[in-house]
């Protein structure tokens, strides 16, 4: 005997559908329907996986931050291409160049995690403190004369909030902002890392 499809669904498979849905819809206009008619299932079929519709959003956020944030930050760091300063410069960049594509090119999505993490400090600070143990990593591979790594990692991150905070993605669009961002990272570099 076969299961049913509200026993072979899996969580995943819900926060697939619903990052599909939001991008359909947006997130103020996804509802639980939505998702489960992307699934061919009934409503209450995702209500025995998630309590409610925030919590899927906060799930859905969750993994995309793993996914497409934490991730491909993570390949950076372990990159051995890298060596010192540059791998610091590297790893901020490639943050920066994620939230600034995904602004881009994943609106609906961009502004779920923006509006989640926004009502979420705690996701925010998972992350935050995630992003500051890998820059302390890179940050102790430098010619600085300070030992706390952490502190100057977590200095570095807030120096180039700008250039990753979500509320701050409209910035982003300046045809400066490039150029802006190597100013910051040249004072980061005279100031901190060498």
């Amino acid at each position: 005997m076969g299961k049913k499809p509200s026993e072979a669904l899996t969580k995943e498979q819900i926060l697939s559908a619903t990052e599909d849905a939001v991008r359909r819809f947006g997130m103020a206009k996804t509802s639980i329907t939505d998702v489960a008619k992307l699934l061919n299932v009934s409503h209450g079929t995702i209500y025995r996986h998630f309590k409610s519709k925030k919590e899927i959003f906060e799930a859905a956020t969750e993994m995309w931050l793993s996914e497409k944030i934490m991730q491909p930050l993570s390949n950076v760091a372990r990159d051995s291409s890298f060596r010192g300063v540059a791998h610091v410069k590297a790893y901020v960049e490639k943050l920066f160049e994620l939230k600034r594509y995904y602004a881009r090119k994943d609106e609906e999505l961009f502004a779920m995690y923006a509006h989640v993490t926004s009502e979420r400090p705690k996701l925010v600070d998972e992350s935050i403190n995630h992003i500051v143990k890998q820059l302390s990593k890179l940050v102790e591979e430098c010619p600085v004369r300070s030992t706390d790594f952490e502190e100057m990692a977590r200095a570095i991150f807030y120096a180039t909030e700008r250039f990753h905070h979500p509320a701050l993605a409209n910035e982003w669009k300046r045809e400066t902002i490039e150029q802006e961002f190597e100013s910051v990272w040249y004072l980061i570099e005279r100031g901190f890392l060498q």
